[in-house]
């Protein structure tokens, strides 16, 4: 029997990148999921290859009133709510320096970000508190955890949905509702990119990306790139029994960055330095 067998999930930001990969994990594990996003032909044909154990509802998690409706639907037409990943976000715009960051995407990006991932914990838990419990699964970033100038309004974002994420955890644990969080870092989806490079022509974004990409992976005790698997295995984890009595938990998933970089003479640094000078 697989491991989510009867359970109910839904995903946001599910037609791709990390959402995608832990809605494919949980309907692989016997889960039925509810792919929500607010790209409407990319949601239905992510949940049309995953099979008929995967739905779709078109959703934007800023709007309080459609993660509601969205919840409901679910409970409604599956029975039950078992599992909430809170996946949706985007980067949002990027500002080297804070002086020259005038704050136009702080609404769009914290009404996603933060509001989204607050507002469906709150709608899930309501369903789930009624039913015996559930799992709630919030994605935040190691850019809540490592502070850097740049993308100034995610950063803060993404650090908030941990410490909701705790709140949250403390407040709904008499009802059996358990609420944790992931933290990817280096994974390889487009996000990074958008945010990065998104006035690149797409030749060079590619090329560049790859820098970017080999630059922090040689800050990581891991010599390794991180996948969407990698997060699909972590909330897989926190979604079924083996996490029965994890709650307020934050799980970097990052190769070890948010340890601390290597030595600096190692590795994946070294060959770097190696290929500099030939």
């Amino acid at each position: 029997m697989t491991e989510l067998a009867n359970k109910v999930a839904i995903v946001t930001g599910g037609s791709a990148g990390i959402g995608l990969g832990v809605a494919a994990k949980l309907v692989k594990e016997g889960a039925r999921v509810v792919l929500a996003d607010i790209n409407g032909d990319a949601g239905r044909e992510a949940a049309e290859a995953l099979g008929s154990a995967a739905s779709f509802r078109k959703v934007d998690v800023s709007d309080q009133q459609q993660l509601r409706d969205l919840v409901d639907f679910t409970a409604n037409s599956l029975g039950r709510l078992d599992i909430m990943v809170n996946n949706a976000g985007i980067g949002g715009m990027r500002h080297p320096r804070l002086l020259d960051d005038d704050f136009a995407d702080f609404q769009h990006v914290m009404g996603i970000d933060l509001l989204g991932v607050m507002a469906g914990t709150r709608e899930a838990a309501r369903v789930m508190s009624a039913n015996g419990g559930g799992s709630v699964i919030n994605i935040s970033s190691i850019g809540g955890i490592t502070p850097a100038p740049g993308n100034w309004t995610y950063h803060v974002a993404k650090s908030s949905v941990i410490m909701f994420t705790k709140c949250a955890a403390i407040d709904l644990g008499e009802y059996g509702v358990r609420v944790n969080c992931i933290a990817p870092g280096n994974i390889e989806t487009s996000i990074l990119g958008r945010s990065m490079a998104s006035d690149m022509p797409e030749e060079k974004r590619e090329a560049f990306m790859a820098s970017v990409r080999k630059f922090i992976m040689a800050r990581q005790p891991l010599q390794l790139q991180g996948h969407v698997n990698d997060i699909a295995e972590a909330a897989l984890f926190f979604a079924g029994e083996r996490s029965r009595y994890v709650t307020g938990t934050l799980l970097p998933v990052d190769g070890g960055m948010t340890a601390g970089a290597p030595p600096a003479g190692s590795g994946q640094l070294q060959k770097m330095k190696e290929d500099a000078l030939a």
